[in-house]
Formats: structure tokens, sequence, C-alpha cells
């Protein structure tokens, strides 16, 4: 009977159905939360808002029922909290159900409320992917990042040396300075900056050097690695969901390498008999 009930709400977990209609309680609930910031605080609450608090609790209810029946539907109860995401999702549900009526504390379990919005990255499984894989590349974004910012404090000590004396505000020390160097790489009224210390009586005509050598290493050179880190490990997690969501489906990696392999065992045989020759 229980494993007839557990197979029952495994089927309900993985319908599709009912992940489109958490995916649309979960966007309701992002437009309830939208929906509270209209509501003046020095004003006293309308019939509309109380309707909201309504509903943010009917959302809660589902979100604490949509939980519920993912945990009875594993199998194994302790392997449904090994999953982050499983964790994550019941530590929301579970403070968004505790009443909260002070005003300070308010505002605080609004706040929380707004973390539910993030349950549609545990929901899709694309979000989760996505996420999974900037996670992963922090590691080799570190490095960029470090190298990145060695060529930052060099152009800043740099820039700091050369123009101050020009506008002490974009370029009085190193920390205002990269601050500064930030405005160029982002492009923001960049040109302005350059023209100004290449019109200046104490700048130079050729500063434009500067700041297209800074342009080029930070904003074309090292943002293109970043980019590239992020897609390659991208396309990892997008074969490993795909090996998940598709077991039975043979590995394209595996069959070139068993297709290597026979070719190397024919191209072996052939030349053996060729060594040997026809026997007489």
């Amino acid at each position: 009977m229980l494993e007839a009930w557990q197979q029952r709400l495994e089927q309900l977990k993985s319908n599709k159905l009912f992940e489109l209609l958490v995916v649309g309680i979960i966007i309701f609930s992002a437009l309830l939360i939208g929906a509270h910031t209209y509501q003046d605080q020095d004003d006293p609450p309308l019939q509309g808002i109380q309707w909201l608090e309504i509903l943010d609790w009917g959302v809660t209810l589902f979100f604490l029922l949509e939980i519920t029946i993912r945990f009875l539907a594993e199998k194994n109860k302790i392997d449904f909290f090994k999953n982050g995401w499983n964790v994550f999702d019941t530590l929301i549900v579970a403070i968004s159900l505790i009443p909260i009526n002070d005003a300070e504390m308010a505002v605080l379990g609004r706040l929380i409320r707004i973390f539910r919005v993030l349950r549609m990255i545990s929901i899709i499984p694309e979000l989760r992917m996505l996420l999974n894989s900037l996670l992963k590349a922090l590691p080799q974004l570190g490095y960029v990042m470090l190298l990145m910012f060695i060529i930052f404090y060099i152009y800043a000590a740099v820039g700091s040396t050369l123009f101050e004396s020009i506008n002490a505000q974009l370029w009085g020390n190193v920390s205002i300075a990269m601050l500064t160097l930030f405005r160029v790489m982002t492009f923001e009224d960049w040109t302005d900056v350059m023209y100004e210390t290449m019109e200046h009586p104490d700048g130079s005509p050729f500063a434009w050097i500067y700041y297209l050598s800074f342009i080029f290493f930070t904003t074309f050179a090292f943002l293109n690695m970043v980019i590239g880190i992020v897609v390659n490990v991208m396309e990892d997690e997008r074969k490993k969901l795909h090996a998940e969501e598709h077991p039975n489906e043979p590995n394209l990696t595996d069959l070139q390498q068993e297709i290597r392999e026979l070719k190397a065992l024919i191209t072996a045989s052939a030349t053996s008999n060729s060594q040997h020759g026809p026997q007489r």
C-alpha cells in the first residue's frame, strides 16, 4: 500500500504539468512580493492588501505541500537531504511558515519570502545547469581575475603618477585610479577621461596609448577569457545533464574511443598480414 502511494507521488513529482504548476506558483509568488511594495506604510491596510496576505499564505502552504510530496516520493529519505537544492527549498519553506507580526521582523519575513523566487532554479534543470557551471568555473576564473587585478594595479599606479596633477578626483591615488580604470573598461564616458589627459597642458597627446592598451588587455582579452572558461564548463555540464536524462543512450565520447580502438586493431591486422605475406 505504501509502495503504491510512493510510486504515485513519484509519478506526480516527475509530471511535467506538476512542474509547470510549481513554476507558475513561483512566478505568482514573485508578483505578490512586487504587489506588496505598492503599499504605503503610513496608510491603513486596505482590503486588497489583506487579500494579498491571504494569497501569500496560500502560496506558502502550496510550497509546503509540494516539498512534502517530493520528500515522500523519495525512496530513501536520507538521500533527499543529500541534495543541496532540497535543503535550500526546505529551509525557505520552513522559514516562510514562521508567523512574524512585529513591524521590524515583518520586513525580514518579506525579504525571506523574496528568496522563494530562487526556487525556480531548483525546479528547472537548465537553470541548475547554468548555476552549477558558474560555480565550477570559479576556480579557473579566480586566476583570470587575479591576473586582471595585477594589470589594474599596474595601470592604476602608472595613471596616478602621470595624471594626478590633471585631475586628482580621478587619479589622486591608486584606489581612485582603479575605479577610474573600471569606468574606462566598461566604456562609461571613457573618452572624456582620455581627452582630458590628452588636451591638458600637463598631459600628453600620446595618452591614448595608455587607454587603448588597457582596454585591449582587460575588455578584449581577459573578458573573452572569462567567457571562454564559462562556456567550456557549461558545455561539460550540459553533457552530464544529457547523460543523466538519457542513461541508456550511448555516450558519444565512448563511441569515438571504441571506433579509434577498432581502427587501430584493423590497421595492426592489415600491417601484420602485409609483413608476413601469403604462405607458399
